[in-house]
């Protein structure tokens, strides 16, 4: 079937119609735990968990981390009831330098808001439990993401809060990892302390200089957080409310960055928090200001993941997104849908099927977990509390 891709791709060169979409790849859809949580799984991460370079699947749930071995994808327990209730975010890095992989961790994120990272034993053993080691607090912790966005040798913990506490704004805050992690504080200093109701961010290098600017969903819209040449950070509106919107209806939940042919860059998001529209912003960075915000899906119910990736290899993002109710649209869900443009300026997308109803989704992301070069995709549940790998097959599907 690569054969014939290839075969196509020449053929298209040769009569000019290069530019014409791929068809969607078929997609195998694997439960990889039907019943991982009692109450939720609330994120996935992807990391190379016993060191033999195959990612594994890395999930969050309410009082545990759980890693599934690739490819067999049994279950280990890195934590068990070690943090407070509920775990809810997560981010993967060798924090203290010893080659193995470590995890940042969010927990009672709805009271105290717990920041700390996880480590293996002395001994590397994977299937032990995993030890805790505090970070900081910051009440209603939501997300986080290592990225460098202070200009230093190596990348921070960027974490940003869903609610502000007696305050205008959430406190969107960087954490440098110290010399020594376990025994010394790690410094923190706060981007933004403006917005409210900040649901996720993103982060990306718009100029090559591997210092990275924070995009952030929240009630008052998308912003870019960036840092100047003095150190200060500078805070710019992207999209937003008009006056008289209430919380509910205004803003973005969710946000990423993706990618047309050419390399041009997009925005992405759900729009509002928890919301029912898939957006795309074709020119957020412009000169004028942003423009070129298209509707693709006002039909989800509870969106609540997007993510950009090539999965059929034309050079162009589709979105994979994600909601965790039924929604009012023919195809109601919950479910997991691809969005493939179809132009080359990204306005319009078509809408593909990939899981009606079986994954009500809380967090989902791409990668490729069989090194076959076809990015897959994996998704956890909220309601339904499983994990669910689909992979990529690099075949048309029969839709």
């Amino acid at each position: 079937m690569r054969t014939q891709h290839c075969l196509y791709a020449l053929l298209s060169l040769m009569l000019g119609v290069g530019n014409l979409p791929a068809e969607m790849p078929r997609f195998e859809a694997v439960t990889i735990d039907p019943a991982a949580a009692s109450k939720a799984c609330y994120a996935v991460t992807v990391a190379d968990v016993d060191g033999d370079r195959r990612d594994d699947i890395v999930v969050v749930t309410e009082d545990q981390v759980l890693w599934y071995r690739n490819p067999e994808w049994d279950k280990h327990v890195i934590l068990d009831n070690q943090t407070e209730l509920d775990n809810v975010c997560i981010a993967p890095l060798d924090i203290d330098g010893d080659g193995w992989v470590d995890f940042a961790l969010g927990a009672g994120w709805t009271r105290v808001g717990t920041v700390q990272w996880i480590s293996r034993g002395k001994e590397k053993q994977s299937d032990q439990l995993w030890n805790v080691y505090p970070i900081g607090r910051e009440p209603w912790l939501h997300r986080m993401r290592f990225a460098n966005v202070l200009d230093k040798d190596r990348p921070q913990l960027v974490i940003s809060p869903l609610n502000a506490v007696n305050a205008p704004g959430v406190k969107l805050t960087a954490f440098e990892i110290p010399e020594d992690p376990r025994e010394q504080r790690w410094p923190a200093t706060v981007l933004d302390a403006t917005l409210n109701r900040m649901h996720n961010h993103w982060h990306l290098d718009r100029n090559d200089d591997d210092v990275a600017e924070t995009l952030t969903a929240s009630q008052e819209g998308i912003h870019l957080v960036r840092r100047k040449d003095d150190g200060e950070f500078t805070k710019t509106k992207l999209s937003g409310a008009t006056e008289g919107d209430s919380p509910q209806q205004s803003g973005a939940g969710e946000i990423k960055t993706g990618y047309l042919k050419g390399g041009r860059s997009f925005i992405a998001t759900i729009e509002p928090m928890h919301g029912t529209s898939v957006v795309v912003y074709t020119d957020p960075f412009g000169d004028g200001g942003p423009s070129g915000r298209h509707v693709l899906d006002n039909t989800l119910a509870q969106g609540h993941a997007i993510w950009p990736a090539d999965l059929d290899d034309d050079g162009t993002d589709e979105l994979v997104v994600g909601h965790r109710e039924a929604g009012n649209g023919p195809v109601r869900g919950p479910g997991v849908y691809i969005y493939d443009c179809t132009d080359e300026a990204g306005t319009t997308w078509k809408k593909h099927v990939l899981d009606d109803g079986g994954v009500a989704v809380e967090d989902l992301l791409c990668h490729d977990f069989n090194d076959d070069g076809l990015l897959d995709i994996v998704a956890v549940g909220r309601a339904t509390l499983n994990v669910k790998l689909y992979l990529n097959q690099g075949e048309p599907s029969a839709n």
